[in-house]
């Protein structure tokens, strides 16, 4: 407190005291400048946008979210050149003006970022990749502006410690290494996203199946990729975990396929099942969302422990499954309708009991047999 109360003392007369005002206002009038170029710069870059030069654009949005930011560091390095402070503090003020401008210029080029991934983007959309697009954009954007602020806190490092980069990185190498070692999984999980963005196993907004999670992707993260499951819940899977697994795409399937299975009684003759398969050949012909090269395919394929079993294939393009449900169940119905005025009965699991004396299958045979043994052992 007493150097704090010497310091005002020595810096409070009346000519100083008018550039500290004078610094103040400038600061103030700064601070409402910059507000006033962000917000013309923007109605520019709109503009611009609307024109298709979204790379100006984005320039002009960068300059217009730093203007301020940038006004009050120049104003505050001219306003620390300009008063006058007792020698003692030259080196503090000296290392103030340094720590201003790489703030203001690092804001700038955190900002500037944008710039090169939306030219990466516009370079994406070219070649009509927008898969790519939106997995790798995120991705980038995150790792350039972690790389910007780990860059303005070194050069801030260097500033305070007045040492050469290369040996306050040598320094910080042990550190480093403890960190990396602590944050192994972190790093992994950071790797992996850059394993999925390459591989594109599926795209933000794909249908897919992960260790039961079954769900819509809606993003991928530097850590973790977020599934929103059928049931509603947000599932988050590390990155470096979902890289080593089986992932199913239902989003990519091409086509919907269903193996359906037909069973009927025992006691249906073979001319009634040649009956039912030409039936389901008839409603499967020329079907709904059917592909010249997948028709439909139908077969009786297995004499079941309880039924004799017909088995219909057919395949559902494109992909839409709503639709693909709307022609299933009228397809179910009509095998249903054809099947009951056939007369082909469905089967269901049943057991048959004989009795003795049944005419159609007697059982007397089975008793004459055990009376034999009874006399012979007599």
């Amino acid at each position: 407190m007493e150097k704090l109360e010497l310091w005002f003392n020595e810096v409070s007369n009346s000519s100083d005291l008018q550039r500290y005002l004078v610094l103040a206002g400038t600061l103030v009038a700064l601070f409402f400048i910059g507000k006033v170029v962000r917000l013309v710069i923007r109605r520019l870059s709109k503009k611009h946008l609307i024109a298709d030069s979204p790379l100006y654009a984005g320039f002009l949005e960068a300059v217009a979210k730093s203007a301020t930011i940038l006004l009050l560091s120049f104003g505050l390095i001219v306003g620390l050149s300009l008063l006058s402070f007792p020698e003692k503090y030259d080196s503090i003020v000296a290392t103030s003006r340094e720590i201003l401008m790489v703030i203001g210029i690092g804001v700038f080029v955190f900002q500037l970022v944008e710039v090169p991934v939306l030219w990466f983007e516009k370079l994406i959309e070219r070649r009509q990749s927008s898969s790519l697009n939106m997995m790798f954009i995120p991705v980038i954007r995150k790792t350039l502006k972690a790389l910007v602020v780990i860059l303005i806190l070194l050069q801030i490092i260097q500033i305070l410690s007045d040492k050469p980069i290369t040996t306050i990185i040598a320094g910080l190498g042990i550190g480093s290494l403890a960190i990396a070692l602590a944050a192994q999984d972190t790093i992994k999980h950071f790797i992996g996203s850059f394993v999925i963005a390459g591989d594109k196993p599926f795209d933000i907004g794909d249908r897919v199946v992960v260790d039961g999670h079954d769900g819509s992707v809606e993003s991928i993260g530097l850590r973790s990729t977020s599934i929103r499951t059928l049931e509603g819940h947000l599932v988050a899977i590390p990155n470096g975990e979902l890289a080593n697994r089986t992932i199913q795409n239902i989003g990519k399937r091409p086509y919907i396929r269903r193996l359906m299975n037909v069973t009927v009684t025992y006691d249906t003759p073979p001319e009634k099942i040649q009956e039912g398969i030409n039936i389901i050949k008839q409603l499967l012909d020329n079907h709904e969302g059917i592909h010249a090269n997948f028709p439909p395919r139908v077969y009786f394929n297995g004499l079941n422990s309880a039924s004799l079993n017909i088995l219909a294939l057919y395949w559902y393009h494109p992909p839409d499954y709503w639709k693909f449900m709307d022609f299933s169940e009228k397809l179910n119905f009509e095998i249903i309708s054809r099947f009951n005025a056939a007369g082909i009965d469905f089967a269901f699991p049943t057991q048959t009991i004989y009795v003795a004396g049944d005419k159609n299958r007697p059982l007397d045979f089975g008793l004459r047999d055990l009376r034999e043994k009874e006399e012979g052992l007599s």
